[in-house]
């Protein structure tokens, strides 16, 4: 039985300021001297990476589709292990989700993988973050009393955001106490701690450090002055004990192998997405796990015996990529030498043949990646069409999609293609086959969250010590 304090952040819609007010709280607590736990709910990458700005510790994912409804408890309680206090920022709106995803009996219900199903397997009570930029005055308080009463979370008190003067902030304040809430917090239009965005949302904050860090400061400093600490403090610590046991990757995992084979990951700006529990389960299925930046690296490091690419945004640094030519042949040759090479998403694109043009790894000969005018976003369903370094044919896994790009050709051949070429990888609900599997090599579209297949780490392990089972 645990009860770590906590609370989780959240807003009628997208765009009034969850981010903002979410690490702001992080980066005040921690600057108090608590020991802060982030964790963000949903498939996002990348503002965890503000979230470990402000903490120092790893941002980390809530989301029941991805890992199981069963397993969202248990890795909170890994994740907040040690800590004084946990903030776990929303997804677009309060009770925005995946409903028609939901299995017969989830708790989840209509809200499903929403911020209100997560906020109620957590026991955890909801700050509302409201912009009141646009909004009548005491039209607030209907607004509240709305996200209030409809559903299954606990709203325990609001936070006004983007008020324009004195008098505004008392006519909201006044009209949402008179339901009965406390006004945790009230903070003016602001734009000094405003981050930049792109094609993708947030640009992360490992492309911008310097300037990441000193948003993060601001924001912090921002809620620190804005709202009330105490009163956020001892609402989160109004809960209840969880009676979970914290995730453990060694439970997970198979028994590591007596040589433990080097797993080199990519990093740096060009690749910023990955889930922490991800390299926690290679490094508990025996993997000497070791990072590389393929901006700067001229080759993989000394002893790889197997890659993982996650996603990232190597279109905007297409040019970069394309001029380490020792870091491509040696990835290129890598490949040919019957090494697990796994691929997500900017992965993929990085070993695809050519990205607008600019020559990549050549891995996937004959495919070529441009960006598309369009955003493709959502959770996927996928069957393995292949047998692959991670999966076997017919397996099942929970994903999600999230890029603006293309290749042609858009997924490898049918499964019954002529040995030797690539095949398809996975089959999707939503749409046709996908990916590319040849020999140990696979690459997709589909970014995984190993917690939920941990059987993914072992098998990429046993592989890296040249035992595929």
């Amino acid at each position: 039985m645990s009860a770590v304090p906590r609370i989780v952040v959240a807003a009628p819609s997208s765009g009034s300021g969850k981010t903002t007010v979410a690490t702001g709280l992080m980066a005040a607590f921690t600057a108090r001297g608590l020991a802060v736990s982030p964790h963000k709910v949903g498939p996002d990458y990348i503002d965890p990476g503000y979230h470990a700005l402000a903490t120092g510790r790893p941002g980390r994912n809530l989301d029941p589709w991805l890992t199981s409804e069963e397993l969202v408890l248990p890795l909170f309680l890994h994740g907040a292990a040690g800590a004084g206090l946990a903030v776990v920022e929303g997804v677009m709106g309060l009770y925005d989700g995946a409903a028609g995803l939901a299995a017969s009996g989830s708790l989840g219900g209509g809200d499903y993988a929403s911020t209100a199903h997560v906020a109620t397997l957590l026991a955890a009570p909801v700050v509302l973050v409201v912009d009141a930029s646009a909004a009548a005055g005491r039209s607030v308080a209907a607004l509240v009393h709305g996200f209030r009463s409809f559903g299954t979370a606990r709203v325990g008190g609001v936070i006004l955001n983007r008020l324009g003067s004195d008098g505004h902030e008392r006519m909201c304040r006044e009209a949402v106490e008179e339901l009965g809430l406390p006004v945790l917090g009230a903070l003016r239009r602001h734009g000094d701690a405003a981050t930049p965005s792109r094609h993708l949302g947030l640009v992360p904050a490992a492309e911008r450090r310097p300037d990441a860090v000193e948003s993060v400061r601001r924001m912090g400093e921002m809620v620190a002055s804005s709202c009330d600490l105490d009163a956020v403090l001892a609402l989160a610590r109004d809960v209840p004990a969880l009676n979970a046991e914290p995730w453990d990757p060694a439970a997970e995992v198979d028994a590591p192998p007596s040589e433990r084979p080097r797993i080199a990951v990519a990093g740096g700006p060009a690749f910023t997405f990955g889930y922490a529990e991800n390299e926690e389960l290679l490094d508990a299925a025996g993997a000497d796990v070791v990072r590389f930046d393929p901006l700067r690296d001229e080759a993989l490091p000394e002893g790889t015996r197997g890659v993982v690419i996650g996603g990232g945004f190597p279109e905007v640094y297409a040019a970069e990529l394309s001029a380490n030519e020792p870091l491509r042949r040696d990835l290129a040759a890598f490949a040919k030498s019957a090494r697990p090479l796994y691929a997500e998403c900017a992965g993929l694109l990085y070993l695809a043949q050519e990205l607008d043009g600019a020559p990549m790894c050549g891995v996937l000969d004959g495919v070529r990646a441009t960006m598309a005018p369009r955003l493709t976003l959502g959770y996927r369903a996928a069957v393995a069409v292949a047998d692959s370094v991670v999966a076997r044919t017919g397996e099942r896994l929970r994903g999600h999609e999230f890029h603006r790009t293309v290749t042609e050709p858009g997924h490898g051949a049918a499964r019954d293609g002529a040995a030797g070429e690539w095949r398809a990888a996975w089959q999707w609900s939503t749409s046709g086959p996908e990916g590319f599997v040849k020999g140990e090599c696979v690459a997709s579209y589909l970014h995984l969250h190993w917690a939920g297949s941990p059987r993914l780490a072992s098998r990429m392990v046993r592989a890296g010590g040249g035992d595929r089972q």
